[in-house]
């Protein structure tokens, strides 16, 4: 295992484990997609926020985001983002690197898709970069991301 910066002493895996991650490798293809839909609640908002600390007006305050070209109060961006995390999590996917660009907004109440491809697989790094994409229940896409990273154990039937 390759030394992991920041950290003096990266312990060594173990032999079932190196054959776990080898299979994983192997096992997950170029052009392979997932998809997870899901409905954004007032709830989900309350505890992302909770967690994160993201008290930003435009999802916290009814009045201000009124006021604002938004006209109601939205979905923090990273909890849009986070659904690539759940595709990722259900795959065993460890990423190393995301890159999000949000293209419009996401309001409680609405029901978004995300659909992770992967678009390259470099045998030498050992790792993958797949491209995600969500749209909401009308069609129009909120959020396009790039991310690259390794699986691990996949857990999910093609």
């Amino acid at each position: 295992m390759p030394e992991i910066p920041g950290i003096p002493e990266t312990p060594a895996a173990s032999a079932p484990f190196k054959q776990r991650l080898r299979e994983a490798f192997n096992e997950l293809q170029v052009g392979q997609t997932f998809t997870y839909r899901r409905t954004f609640t007032e709830g989900d908002v309350a505890l992302f926020c909770g967690v994160t600390g993201d008290l930003n007006p435009y999802h916290q305050d009814d009045l201000f985001a009124r006021e604002s070209w938004f006209g109601r109060r939205i979905i923090p961006g990273l909890l849009t983002g986070s659904m690539l995390t759940h595709i990722g999590g259900m795959i065993g996917f460890l990423a190393t690197e995301m890159h999000f660009e949000y293209l419009a907004p996401v309001y409680i109440g609405d029901t978004i898709t995300c659909t992770v491809t992967f678009v390259e697989k470099d045998a030498e790094k050992r790792r993958f970069v797949g491209e995600g994409r969500a749209v909401n229940q009308h069609g129009a896409e909120v959020l396009r991301a790039r991310f690259s990273g390794f699986p691990s154990q996949i857990r999910l039937a093609r």
